[in-house]
C-alpha cells in the first residue's frame, strides 16, 4: 500500500467503512510494532487484536486526519479520534493526538507510534479518576 493510502485509510476507519482486522496485513508488515499509551506491541496478530478491543469498547469511533508531513519512508500525521463511551459517559469525546508511522520497502507499515496525553484527553474525562486528575492539574499549575 503506498504511503499515501494511509491517511483515506484513517478517514474510513468508523465501523460501516473500516478496514476489516482480517485485512490488516495488507497495510501492516508481519513483524510491525504498534505502540501508544496503554499498548506495545509487535505483529499484525496483536496489532489487530488493539483494533478490534477499539471497536468493541467504544460507540462509532472515527479518526480525523488534519495535517500529513511525509518524508522518504516515514510521515507524521495529527488526528483528532471522535467516539462515545459504551461505559461513563456518553457525550461525544475527541482525543487529539500524532502518529509517526515508518514504512517497510513494500510500502506497508512497520512502526506505528502514536502520541497523546492520556491524563488530559482521557483520564480527565472520566467520573471519578476525572475529579482527582483535574485537582492534581490544578494544584500542579498553582
Amino acid at each position: 500500500m503506498p504511503m499515501r493510502a494511509w491517511p483515506a485509510w484513517w478517514r474510513c476507519s468508523s465501523r460501516s467503512r473500516r478496514p476489516t482486522p482480517a485485512r490488516l496485513s495488507e497495510f501492516y508488515t508481519a513483524d510491525a510494532r504498534f505502540k501508544d499509551p496503554f499498548n506495545d506491541v509487535t505483529g499484525v496478530p496483536a496489532i489487530r487484536h488493539i483494533f478490534e478491543h477499539m471497536f468493541t469498547a467504544l460507540e462509532a469511533p472515527r479518526f480525523v486526519v488534519r495535517d500529513v508531513v511525509a518524508e522518504g519512508e516515514q510521515c507524521f500525521l495529527t488526528w483528532e479520534m471522535h467516539f462515545r463511551m459504551k461505559r461513563f459517559s456518553r457525550a461525544p469525546q475527541v482525543i487529539h493526538g500524532g502518529s509517526h508511522l515508518r514504512f517497510a520497502a513494500d510500502g506497508r507499515v512497520a512502526l506505528h507510534r502514536d502520541y497523546w496525553d492520556a491524563a488530559e484527553e482521557l483520564y480527565e474525562k472520566l467520573p471519578l479518576v476525572g475529579t482527582l486528575m483535574r485537582w492534581l492539574k490544578a494544584r500542579a499549575n498553582s
